[in-house]
């Protein structure tokens, strides 16, 4: 026994207990923090996805271009809208550089599958089976926008969509305006 009523036993116990809190609310903070997840100013994390239709896309294969990600479900009828208006805006900048992806979060992989097959778009649908991707953006609502810019760092990113609101536009004017 020591003096204060312990023994040696009962501090070894309470100190292993305290590393084991402190790791835990390490790791707590990392994992809240998103550690290596993507926020505004950040290198936007490279991925390589399947398309619905096609090979595989890497996004690092886009560097140079202003990339326009969005991420969407089968389930989400305003993903409907914003992808269709997607693709006018892809068409309208491609030669400018702009470039499009489009990240399927579903569940359910017939389900996005058909989606894509019966809403053909002017750009890559791509599956995030593992929801991966959606994690390192830190995706909570359906749809999110991510803008990159050439040098591949995340400029703007904007949840949800309302078809009067054009505020992307504008930014991707920007992004395309920017030279290397």
């Amino acid at each position: 026994m020591m003096s204060n009523g312990r023994s040696v036993q009962e501090l070894s116990l309470i100190r292993s207990i305290g590393r084991a809190c402190a790791l835990a609310l390490l790791a707590a903070v990392l994992v809240g923090h998103g550690a290596g997840a993507a926020a505004v100013g950040d290198l936007a994390p490279d991925f390589a996805l399947p398309a619905t239709a096609g090979g595989n896309v890497r996004l690092s294969e886009h560097r140079g271009e202003v990339v326009l990600l969005t991420f969407w479900s089968s389930r989400c009828s305003v993903c409907v809208a914003q992808l269709t208006a997607l693709g006018d805006l892809q068409t309208t900048y491609r030669s400018a550089g702009l470039e499009t992806l489009a990240v399927s979060v579903d569940d359910d992989l017939p389900r996005a599958l058909r989606f894509a097959h019966s809403h053909p778009a002017r750009f890559p649908l791509l599956l995030d089976k593992r929801k991966e991707v959606s994690r390192d953006y830190r995706i909570e609502r359906l749809p999110t926008t991510v803008l990159i810019d050439r040098r591949g760092r995340v400029r703007y990113l904007q949840s949800d969509y309302h078809g009067s609101d054009n505020s992307y536009v504008a930014q991707v004017r920007e992004l395309l305006d920017d030279p290397l």
